[in-house]
């Protein structure tokens, strides 16, 4: 399937529990670059506009068990209070991604189909998770970071913003960055190649005399060598 490119901006709203949390990553260095250039990462505080008293947000399961799940009716409220329209037709206009263990797994095909998207709106868990309905009738999406389980949705929706923003034109120092990296088409999926800087000898532990020989298409057979290396021991294709 072909990837489309990454759009020149992108606009992310973060729906969250703690909205304060991302005061921090808009600080780093590339995502102020996403920001300056026009793209955005807007955070919602969901218990702002819980139609509940006292900023009830959560509610105990039916059926039992433990923990507590966000509640379907508040969501409902924040995404229609925030956006001005029904909820449910939220999801024609743009990616509405709830990010959870149960989702489809990011990875970098997943990272530019987002980053090819002119607006997402990431909807943070927290406590046992959501209210089933939510993904079944306010959502487009459900993404996972990894087979693990988090306290929340938060740091999961920084790693999507991450992976999405840094594929915009403009954000990198260099644009070569984004070009041959792991996972990336360059290379063909695989993981990038070892890197090594000065002291070229440290302890006895030398850079490969490959990258310090000047000969640009010996040292480029090298890194590709090595980069499928590392993808056949990541396939469990290498030996112990």
């Amino acid at each position: 399937m072909r990837t489309r490119s990454a759009a020149e901006t992108v606009q992310i709203d973060v729906f969250t529990l703690f909205p304060q949390w991302f005061e921090w990553f808009r600080s780093q260095r590339h995502v102020r670059n996403a920001l300056v250039g026009g793209s955005s990462v807007e955070c919602v505080d969901i218990r702002a506009h819980t139609p509940l008293a006292g900023g009830q947000v959560d509610d105990v399961p039916f059926g039992g068990g433990a923990g507590m799940l966000l509640r379907v009716d508040v969501l409902d409220s924040a995404l229609s209070a925030h956006y001005g329209v029904d909820s449910t037709q939220l999801r024609a206009e743009r990616r509405v991604i709830a990010l959870a263990p149960v989702g489809r797994g990011l990875d970098e095909q997943l990272a530019a189909e987002l980053a090819s998207e002119p607006a997402l709106t990431l909807l943070c868990g927290r406590y046992e998770g959501f209210d089933e309905r939510i993904i079944e009738h306010l959502c487009s999406d459900v993404i996972s970071i990894g087979p693990y389980v988090l306290s929340g949705g938060e740091l999961a929706a920084m790693v999507v913003c991450d992976a999405v923003l840094r594929k915009l034109p403009g954000v990198l120092g260099d644009e070569r960055s984004a070009l041959e990296e792991s996972f990336s088409a360059a290379l063909k999926g695989a993981p990038e190649y070892p890197h090594y800087t000065r002291p070229a000898d440290y302890r006895g532990w030398r850079v490969p005399a490959v990258l310090l020989s000047g000969h640009h298409a010996e040292i480029e057979r090298w890194r590709h060598e090595r980069s499928l290396e590392r993808g056949a021991r990541a396939d469990g294709g290498g030996q112990g």
